[in-house]
């Protein structure tokens, strides 16, 4: 008998529901329970595909090939569990299929309104495909008064009214924020969200609050009582140190307990959480550091890059190190020496990313650590980079660079047009449209023997996740091999360079995937393992 938990948020934006929803799962999990996470996003485009990266944050890919909330990838991370492309929808998905079977004539001539025809849509999305799992938690994206999210705050009231009894449940996430003045926490806001979610008939049963210190009796209480909750399921959600804390801290202050007993599932068993005891223990009594450059254009947001740091954070997990982050904005590099910035640290990392500002940045800091022998990991655009820095330097290519940036006599990087998914050959043109048309989700690749992405994978034979439109052009291949560059990963035809490394150097190293989106803190990817080990031995030598 599948369990619905609906996780709303409340008074401002922010306040991690997604993070909030992954660390319940975790503890549901952590009880025997099987458990699946979905997201329902209120904005109008279709996905984040197209979103940028300053606005929106990170896009996270799933292996079916979804670009999907980064939400998805906490629940990944905490759960382990693959998110697939039936756990995210947006209104613009919701409104996109409706609007076509419209105008096929699915409705047989009716007024399409939304109610009932949105919110049936979202129904119909939150109980597909669950009668394999005992809990289904939900996250609604955005604030409760938000007015593009009504449709979705009025679909979860539906569901409570037409689930079997005690089915489902509503945690409501708020924020207690302090007031120096006063000397106390205030409990108003919440209370005012409360109503909120009242007035739209939705009466939580959890509250989980954010807050920075210890909730006194009194308002607990208080919150209690004009909230209409029990004493007991007003759970504190205080600021902690890392957030694979957080599972920790909601199983201290009886997250899991209130849950299971709102469900008529008390259980005296207590959760299996030796591995979240172990992955905090090491985030906080790391056995030495090391420092990081993350050369990006997406800096200013640190959300653009979220499953690239928590995979930096899972390298020093496993190398039971803390790893320090040096952001540093590529477009810099363009006006000044990449040297008095880059010396000293211990590993440089050029991440994804799109279009041709700090492309030429981004070439600069690859070839610092190619020079310096720094470790170097080039991810996506960042192995591109690295392979056009290489056709310049070691090939003699001098004009070498990517169509991407418009015309070019050597297009050593150029448009991805056609390539095999499956059985299926895909096709794409550069005036086509941009959402949804990469090269998206799991690939498999072929290494080489002998390489060293080989002996870290510990196998030839992978798969990764991609999201890119643009691709290394396989006709530099002798010439940039016979340069020193190696082409250690091919697709499985042999058609499609998957990584690159320099040899004679002690880590540099190019894939065209996501390895990040796949790594989890009890499962940390091999990739970032070794990336984080070289950089220990580069910390020695500094």
């Amino acid at each position: 008998m599948t369990r619905y938990v609906f996780i709303t948020g409340g008074v401002v934006s922010s306040l991690g529901k997604g993070l909030a929803s992954a660390a319940l799962g975790a503890l549901l999990q952590a009880r025997g329970y099987k458990v699946r996470l979905r997201k329902l996003d209120p904005y109008l485009n279709v996905d984040p595909g197209t979103m940028s990266p300053t606005q929106h944050g990170e896009v996270f890919v799933t292996d079916d090939g979804a670009e999907t909330d980064l939400d998805l990838g906490h629940y990944e991370r905490f759960t382990g569990v693959p998110a697939t492309k039936a756990d995210n929808i947006t209104t613009g998905r919701i409104y996109l299929d409706i609007i076509t079977k419209e105008r096929r004539g699915d409705y047989l001539g009716a007024t399409i309104q939304v109610i009932p025809h949105v919110t049936n849509a979202i129904k119909e999305f939150v109980l597909d495909g669950n009668d394999a799992y005992d809990f289904v938690l939900v996250e609604i994206g955005g604030t409760v008064g938000d007015i593009e999210g009504l449709p979705f705050f009025e679909a979860i009231r539906q569901l409570g009214q037409e689930l079997p009894r005690g089915l489902c449940a509503y945690i409501h996430l708020t924020l207690l924020p302090y007031i120096p003045s006063a000397g106390e926490l205030k409990t108003k806001p919440t209370q005012h969200s409360v109503a909120e979610l009242r007035s739209i008939g939705i009466q939580p049963d959890i509250l989980l609050c954010r807050c920075d210190r210890p909730i006194p009796r009194e308002e607990r209480r208080k919150l209690a009582q004009f909230c209409n909750v029990r004493e007991t399921a007003v759970i504190e959600a205080r600021d902690v140190a890392s957030i694979y804390d957080v599972p920790l801290s909601y199983r201290d202050e009886g997250l899991d307990r209130e849950v299971l007993a709102h469900f008529g599932l008390e259980s005296a068993a207590e959760p299996k959480l030796e591995r979240w005891r172990t992955i905090s223990e090491r985030v906080r009594n790391p056995e030495g550091e090391v420092s990081i450059a993350i050369v990006g254009k997406y800096t200013g947001l640190k959300d653009a890059y979220k499953s690239l740091i928590e995979a930096l954070t899972h390298g020093g997990i496993a190398n039971r190190v803390k790893v320090n982050l040096e952001w540093i904005e590529a477009e810099i590099f363009e006006r000044e020496d990449p040297g008095p910035f880059l010396e000293g640290l211990n590993g440089i990392l050029v991440p994804g990313g799109f279009g041709q500002r700090g492309a030429e940045g981004k070439i600069r800091a690859a070839r610092y650590a190619r020079e310096k022998k720094i470790p170097y990991l080039g991810i996506c655009f960042g192995m591109q980079m690295a392979v056009v820095e290489a056709a310049r330097s070691l090939a003699g290519i001098e004009a070498a660079n990517s169509t991407e940036f418009g015309p070019t006599p050597e297009p050593v990087v150029g448009l991805l047009t056609e390539w095999m998914r499956g059985n299926e050959l895909e096709r794409r043109v550069a005036e086509g449209d941009l959402g949804g048309t990469m090269r998206l989700g799991s690939y498999r690749a072929t290494l080489a023997p002998g390489s060293r992405i080989a002996e870290i994978y510990g196998g030839t034979a992978i798969a990764e996740r991609h999201r890119h439109r643009y691709e290394v052009n396989m006709a530099y291949r002798d010439r940039l091999e016979a340069a020193g560059l190696r082409f250690a990963g091919l697709s499985p035809d042999g058609l499609l360079p998957e990584t690159v490394e320099v040899e004679g150097h002690p880590w540099f190293i190019g894939v065209q995937f996501h390895p990040e989106l796949k790594s989890r803190p009890f499962e940390p990817h091999p990739l970032f393992k070794s990336f984080v080990e070289a950089a220990i031995v580069q910390s020695r030598l500094v």
